[in-house]
């Protein structure tokens, strides 16, 4: 049981700035888990983008970079090409892969760059204020949806892994979520493979997660987990898209 609950090496043991019930803390120790099960933690290299997870190198022991806000995929090419012998990921918000970040996701994705990416879709920008991300839900309220997401006049929701599943150059797509203790252990396991994938040379793999965001959507921690399992998963549905 000791080594079950033990906290992973390749992370470190300091308080977090995220809010009550935010789903980073299990997505960073995910990762992390997986790093130092791969034995890869010398070799490991993440791309922090600008969003809530912009000080993730905090939190994580292992080499860290930062990118200009969308940029985290140029960034992460830039390193894979000059040092192939390295394992690069990116970690992205919706609002930073999937809006500003869009030309550089699309194209790295069809150039088959050999990158991991994990994907962390909360449907809202959360660091700049909780205004509507293009994986918003209809419906759905934020800072500049008041009234709900509506189809006509901002559009639907984007569905970016399945975007990206078209091109060639994309190898492994997989949908995870946080919502249950099972759902987070299929997650790891989907980071695992991503990581395999790029360690074997296969090529782009990416791992969205589902994950909770309790205050811009202004529920509790338990809601917003409920939210996720009752309306979410059914935009955006569970597993192996790739």
């Amino acid at each position: 049981m000791e080594k079950i609950f033990s906290r992973p090496k390749s992370l470190r043991n300091i308080s977090t700035h995220y809010c009550p019930g935010c789903g980073h803390g299990i997505a960073h120790r995910l990762i992390a888990g997986v790093v130092d099960e791969l034995g890869i933690r010398d070799k490991v290299i993440a791309i922090a983008p600008v969003g809530c997870a912009v000080l993730a190198y905090d939190y994580w022991d292992f080499d860290c970079t930062e990118a200009a806000h969308g940029r985290a995929l140029a960034v992460a090419t830039a390193i894979k090409r000059v040092r192939p012998q390295n394992i690069v990921f990116t970690y992205q918000g919706d609002g930073d892969l999937a809006a500003i970040g869009t030309n550089e996701t699309i194209h790295a994705a069809n150039r088959g760059e050999n990158l991991t990416v994990i994907f962390i879709n909360n449907a809202v920008y959360g660091m700049t204020g909780g205004q509507m991300a293009p994986t918003t839900l209809l419906g759905q309220k934020t800072a500049t949806s008041p009234l709900g997401r509506n189809a006509q006049r901002e559009g639907y929701p984007l569905k970016i892994s399945e975007v990206l599943s078209q091109l060639s150059g994309v190898k492994y797509i997989e949908r995870t979520s946080f919502y249950s203790p099972q759902e987070i252990l299929k997650a790891k396991r989907a980071i695992k493979l991503a990581f395999q994938n790029q360690i074997e040379g296969i090529g782009f793999s990416l791992v969205e997660i589902l994950s909770p965001c309790p205050t811009y959507w202004d529920m509790s921690p338990q809601k917003a987990m409920e939210w996720i399992a009752n309306i979410m998963i059914k935009e955006f549905p569970l597993g192996r898209i790739k």
